[in-house]
């Protein structure tokens, strides 16, 4: 097998046989961070760093592992220079699966087959820059060479929208969706929040004196979103607090930060494990897809946090995280009523999860596997699990969850291999027949996100 040939991570011929069932099928992904702005100006990128490593913290970690200085990864060397500092170690990436996205993203989207190494690192950046320059290289235009039927961005409930509102003239319409994300609202142990709060006043046009007024106000930006389009929430928290916790509780803690005044842990808790209540309740009345991203510890490296900033590559999973405890009584009472994915980021919990989920039928299920597990091992394992405890038929389908709009192709394309080579070993073993396995495999890439999030 030569690298990320047609039998790139097909181990049989059974499925090799299945893949060519969902190889040509469209890309829908429910949860990415889009540049909504981006697509819509649909300007060529500059170069390949831009295309491939500038937003890519994935890239920036595993740079910073082989020795390369910070000039060259975020800091104030040329675009030309980071690509050829990246190039320079790039062959010792390999295992880890970005070397294979983006090799694939040059090899399917830019018609380059070199492998990233110093001896080709000049070559390649200047294919590369020609090739980006082409008309058919643009966002728009490569959103739709690679089938993206639909797609959810992340936004902030003071964002205006407006880039969405553009794209529903532009020749992707009706493609791109927002997802509203209120985390700096429910984020009140955060310095910036009550800087936050006053541009969600103003956005909304109200004064919060009450935690009431507070929600009122972000269900008339639920509101402003569902006409917009937007089919989900979006919630990335430590720990999925989902306590009970009564309105005038709330309340007191909402006035108190509100004033300025310090909060306790346990304020904290009680507060966001409200709003999420309130959330829940306004996504069941509109049928959306309720959204936990489970688990990540932000920003635990303070020389990045300190000298780069927030999302640079930081951020770590926790094994020892309590999921089950905070998150009962959500699960209680939003029983049957309410559509919800749960992401986790430390491959332990997945067991958890999927026991969850099997308990809770039909409405609660997993999500992709999602940053630290977004691999070949890590969505192997997961999809054999969630097939021998809960039911694969049920699983929430594949997300990119990329920052990079060339990724979109070839993170779908890496599920959809790891998928058929599971269902694929399946059959093979007899534990289904083929028809059956041809079904799964079909539903799963396609069709299951497309019906869940009402495409």
């Amino acid at each position: 097998m030569a690298f990320l040939d047609e039998r790139y991570l097909l181990s049989g011929e059974t499925a090799v046989q299945l893949h060519e069932k969902v190889r040509e099928l469209p890309i829908v992904d429910a949860h990415n961070h889009a540049d909504v702005e981006a697509i819509w100006r649909n300007e060529c990128f500059t170069d390949l760093w831009q295309a491939e490593a500038a937003t890519d913290h994935y890239v920036w970690e595993l740079l910073r592992k082989r020795g390369v200085q910070e000039k060259y990864i975020t800091g104030d060397a040329s675009n030309e220079e980071k690509w050829l500092a990246m190039a320079e170690v790039f062959d010792e990436l390999a295992g880890n699966p970005t070397y294979e996205w983006i090799h694939l993203d040059l090899k399917r989207r830019l018609g380059i087959d070199d492998l990233i190494c110093a001896a080709n690192a000049r070559r390649i950046w200047t294919q590369g820059r020609d090739v980006l320059q082409k008309p058919e290289m643009r966002p728009q235009q490569l959103l739709k060479s690679m089938k993206v039927e639909a797609m959810c961005s992340t936004d902030d409930p003071t964002d205006t929208l407006e880039y969405h509102e553009k794209l529903q003239q532009s020749s992707v319409a009706g493609v791109v969706r927002p997802t509203f994300r209120p985390d700096r609202a429910m984020n009140i142990h955060k310095l910036d929040w009550r800087d936050y709060i006053g541009r969600l006043e103003e956005c909304t046009g109200m004064r919060f004196k009450s935690i009431g007024d507070l929600v009122a106000g972000l269900k008339l930006r639920h509101e402003y979103f569902a006409e917009h389009g937007c089919v989900a929430s979006d919630h990335g928290v430590e720990v999925p607090y989902g306590f009970r916790v009564s309105e005038d509780d709330a309340d007191r803690i909402f006035r108190k930060a509100y004033a300025g005044q310090d909060i306790t842990p346990e304020e904290r808790v009680g507060y966001a494990a409200h709003l999420l209540h309130r959330f829940g309740e306004m996504d069941a009345a509109r049928n959306w897809v309720f959204q936990i991203h489970i688990g990540a510890v932000r920003d635990v490296r303070d020389t990045l946090l300190d000298g780069i900033g927030p999302d640079s590559g930081g951020d770590v999973s926790d094994h020892t995280t309590d999921i089950l405890t905070p998150l009962r009584d959500f699960l209680n009472r939003f029983d049957g009523r309410l559509k919800v994915v749960l992401y986790t980021l430390d491959p332990n919990h997945q067991s958890t999860l999927a026991t969850v989920c099997r308990a809770f039928g039909q409405n609660v299920n997993l999500g992709a596997a999602w940053w630290f597990n977004d691999s070949p091992v890590g969505m192997r394992r997961q999809l054999e699990y969630i097939g021998s405890v809960d039911l694969l038929m049920n699983f929430a389908g594949m997300v990119s969850d990329s920052r990079k709009l060339l990724s979109y192709g070839s993170r779908n394309e890496m599920f959809r291999r790891v998928l058929c080579d599971v269902v694929g070993s399946m059959v093979d073993r007899g534990q289904m027949p083929l028809v059956v396995g041809e079904r799964l495999v079909v539903h799963l890439a396609y069709e299951r996100p497309k019906e869940l999030f009402g495409f």
